[in-house]
């Protein structure tokens, strides 16, 4: 049975990559977890796996880093949120690559890869490690906000582009994701995504709403004098607390 080791600094991730692997490829064996690149390289060399999904932004010690101990003991993958920019630094070497968030149609073509290479040896990838740190230190700097949203939907995990969503809305335990086509619970503070979402894109306008700015269609006044916000694709309106009315100040 071929075996497998995910690493990644975020469980969800991990969860989304585990998930999907078991869609893609049921007869691989995931042995372990490893949640940074000096956690990897430990569990690696004690489980000797033939596989080893490595998220590049680990803290401790990087997916690169991490994959310089152990490309010759087994087949890497790397998982990562850079753009094109820097995965140009993949094209023409031996190391595969999955962008996340990853998708099962890109997952079921490197299995494919993994399964045609895993009939050979580890391939000598260190001078392709060396051309894709040079390409990552020029690549500009990931995203440091928040850009994607986790909802558990039954026993699979929905990835939601940050763009996608109209507003967020927190209750006693929950916070509501919504989009122009869907509802989500999450289980994420409203105050966590305040201060993970860019404030640019996002406003506070109650102590429970938070509004994507350029999905609001219009603003306008009650009988009661509350102002309320209407969005695009959305005919749930919202009501800005007087504390966040300056936001709108020609109101």
């Amino acid at each position: 049975m071929t075996t497998a080791l995910i690493a990644d600094d975020e469980a969800p991730m991990r969860e989304q990559l585990r998930a999907r692997l078991a869609e893609a490829w049921p007869a691989l064996r995931i042995v372990g977890e490893a949640a940074n690149g000096i956690e990897a390289v430990e569990l690696a060399r004690a489980l000797a796996p033939a596989i080893v999904f490595l998220d590049i932004r680990m803290p401790g010690m990087s997916g690169i880093e991490a994959a310089r101990l152990l490309y010759q003991r087994c087949h890497i993958v790397f998982v990562t949120a850079y753009d094109q920019y820097a995965l140009d630094a993949f094209a023409q070497g031996a190391i595969d690559y999955l962008l996340k968030p990853v998708t099962a149609t890109r997952l079921d073509t490197t299995c494919a890869r993994l399964r045609q290479r895993l009939q050979q040896p580890p391939e000598d990838i260190g001078v392709q490690l060396t051309r894709l740190t040079a390409a990552l230190q020029q690549a500009p700097a990931a995203p440091r906000h928040l850009r994607w949203i986790q909802a558990q939907v039954g026993a699979s995990l929905r990835m939601i582009n940050t763009r996608d969503v109209l507003f967020f809305r927190s209750d006693e335990k929950y916070t509501r994701v919504q989009t122009a086509h869907a509802e989500l619970l999450i289980r994420k503070t409203l105050k966590e995504l305040a201060d993970e979402l860019d404030p640019d894109e996002f406003w506070r306008i109650h102590r429970s709403t938070l509004v994507r700015v350029d999905a609001i269609e219009s603003v306008a006044r009650d009988l009661r004098g509350r102002l309320m916000l209407k969005l695009r694709d959305c005919r749930e309106e919202l009501e800005v607390s007087r504390n966040h009315t300056h936001l709108f100040q020609q109101m």
